[in-house]
C-alpha cells in the first residue's frame, strides 16, 4: 500500500489534513505503509521542524481551546516523520 502525501506552506493550518496525516504515521508504522511525500513550496525541513509556516500554524492551534495539546503533539510528530521522508521538492523555476 501507499501513499501520496502534498504538503504545502498551508497544510498544517487544516486540523483535517494533520489528523489525516497522523493516521497515515500509524498506519505506516503499523503496517508498512509506503509514504511518498511532495514538498509543495515547502522545504522540507520547514517541515519537519515545523518552522515558517508550521510554526504560526501550530501557534494557532494551541490557542484554540477544541486541539488538546497531546493531539498538537501528535501531529508534530506525523510532521517530523513525513518531513524526514525523502521525497519530491516542488518549487518555481
Amino acid at each position: 500500500m501507499y501513499v501520496i502525501v502534498v504538503i504545502s506552506g498551508n497544510y498544517a493550518f487544516s486540523r483535517c489534513c494533520l489528523i489525516e496525516l497522523a493516521e497515515i504515521v500509524r498506519c505506516k508504522k503499523k503496517m508498512g505503509l509506503i509514504v511518498f511525500p511532495i514538498f509543495y513550496h515547502v522545504h522540507p525541513f520547514d517541515v519537519r521542524k515545523q518552522t515558517g509556516s508550521f510554526a504560526e500554524a501550530f501557534a494557532k492551534h494551541e490557542k484554540d481551546p477544541r486541539v488538546d495539546t497531546k493531539m498538537i503533539q501528535t501531529w508534530r510528530d506525523a510532521l517530523t516523520d513525513v518531513g524526514g521522508i525523502s521525497g519530491w521538492h516542488l518549487q518555481d523555476r
